[in-house]
């Protein structure tokens, strides 16, 4: 087959011991920490998940200096585990979810809180507030094969060196394969799919020529820098 416009560019990540983890979608979960949930305005009792999703163009592999967002003076930012699905499945049992992760990496899932503040009050799609170049950092994945399946580990974001968030990954309110097989009833999920899981509290602002660096205990670290100047569209 031949394509009329020049065929996009496959979205992938880097994986620790070699090769790439090619990406096809990103599943969230919103609101996944107590606390987090508190300083959302919410109440934190364990009501079902729900779900939104980056697009897979977002991500930007291991980080690095990146861009200032355009359309935004409160961009926020929240460390989450990210987990790698290897093999799809629909319906998948809670007891068989493990089976389906291929491996995990640290993640963020930048946000234009503005604009998703403004998107809330008008009962209007978070779209544009989660979706935009570059929102999704994400390190390298690394295999479950050789760390296992991490369900305890500090979480810890600094930006300029003073820690911002601070959480472990056993204060998950819907752990790893409940996430997976609650999911898996919406959608049939397939590899090259990442669910970011939540991310605890203490989101805040960064700017131009903040750097951040975010840690998972286990699993690895990831640095982003934002440049000084803002980007401007072409």
């Amino acid at each position: 087959m031949t394509f009329v416009v020049p065929q996009p560019e496959q979205a992938a990540i880097p994986v620790q011991g070699g090769g790439l983890y090619p990406v096809r979608r990103i599943w969230c979960v919103g609101r996944n920490y107590a606390e987090h949930a508190r300083e959302m305005g919410h109440d934190p009792t364990r009501e079902p998940p729900f779900f939104f999703a980056k697009h897979a163009d977002t991500v930007a592999p291991e980080g690095g200096v990146l861009p200032y967002p355009v359309a935004t003076k409160d961009l926020h930012h929240e460390i989450e585990l990210v987990v790698a699905i290897g093999k799809g499945g629909a319906d998948i049992a809670e007891a068989d979810a493990l089976g389906h992760v291929y491996g995990y990496a640290v993640g963020l899932d930048m946000t234009r809180r503005d604009l998703q503040a403004e998107a809330k009050k008008l009962a209007r799609p978070w779209e544009m507030a989660k979706n935009f170049d570059h929102s999704c950092p994400i390190g390298p994945i690394v295999p479950a094969a050789g760390i296992g399946h991490p369900a305890k580990g500090a979480v810890v974001l600094k930006v300029n060196g003073t820690v911002r968030q601070q959480g472990d990954l056993s204060q998950l309110i819907w752990s790893v394969p409940e996430t997976i097989a609650i999911l898996s009833r919406f959608v049939a999920l397939a590899p090259g799919d990442l669910i970011m899981t939540g991310t605890p509290a203490g989101v805040g602002a960064v700017g131009p020529g903040d750097g951040m660096e975010a840690s998972i205990e286990g699993v690895g670290t990831l640095s982003v820098r934002y440049a000084l100047a803002k980007a401007r569209a072409a």
